[in-house]
């Protein structure tokens, strides 16, 4: 390849090579022509990329001793590894990431203890009822599934709709996160798992006493 004399274009094509990303993992893989340096006007700075099927980091600390030998004057800046560009690249998304996360866990959190002070106030608005059932002759299994069948009720309500919402809400993230897939059948599995096991387990308790109230204590409740 050679450049031309003054705004004429004088460029020779000697070999193309596949796409790939650039300088940004987000972006669209842009039009990029390279020459060779000795062609190059003002020589910043050059890339190289070294293959081995060594440890990496041996050979990054390999790398500078060598260089040294043969122009002690030549700095060598900053090597790495091509996966440490990418998670350099993506840090603010990694970023969003991890807080997402813990915010999550935290709305996980806040939900369970949510969820167990609504049941436990249904349960004690319908302390009365409850009492009524026991003094009529219902046994406290009976409380405790019909307790727990309500709990169901909310939970499968809940989920389909919580389920809806992550799908929609994660497919807006996966136009904005690196390598993000806005629907896995997995992750959404495991959190409807977690999501019964935390409805069951926050109403398991108001569900427990309700089937141990006091027929006469019920009735007498205001």
């Amino acid at each position: 390849m050679s450049s031309g004399r003054g705004n004429e274009l004088d460029t020779e094509i000697v070999g193309l090579v596949q796409n790939s990303k650039y300088s940004e993992v987000k972006r669209e893989v842009p039009p990029v022509f390279f020459r060779p340096y000795r062609q190059s006007d003002e020589l910043v700075a050059i890339s190289f990329y070294v293959r081995t099927s060594l440890d990496p980091g041996q050979l990054l600390r390999a790398i500078p001793p060598v260089i040294a030998r043969i122009d002690p004057n030549l700095p060598v800046q900053d090597p790495r590894t091509l996966p440490e560009q990418i998670r350099e690249n993506v840090l603010v998304d990694r970023v969003i990431s991890l807080l997402s996360a813990i915010f999550a866990g935290v709305a996980t959190m806040l939900a369970a203890v949510g969820l167990y002070g609504v049941l436990a106030y249904t349960v004690a608005q319908r302390t009365r009822e409850i009492g009524l059932r026991m003094a009529l002759g219902a046994a406290p299994r009976t409380v405790l599934r019909m307790v727990l069948r309500h709990v169901g009720w909310m939970t499968v309500i809940g989920g389909t709709l919580g389920v809806a919402g992550a799908v929609g809400a994660g497919r807006f993230a996966s136009s904005l996160l690196y390598k993000l897939n806005g629907y896995d059948p997995a992750v959404l599995g495991i959190c409807v798992i977690v999501l019964v096991l935390i409805a069951f387990g926050a109403g398991f308790i108001p569900a427990h006493r309700a089937s141990r109230v006091d027929p006469i204590h019920a009735l007498r409740y205001e």
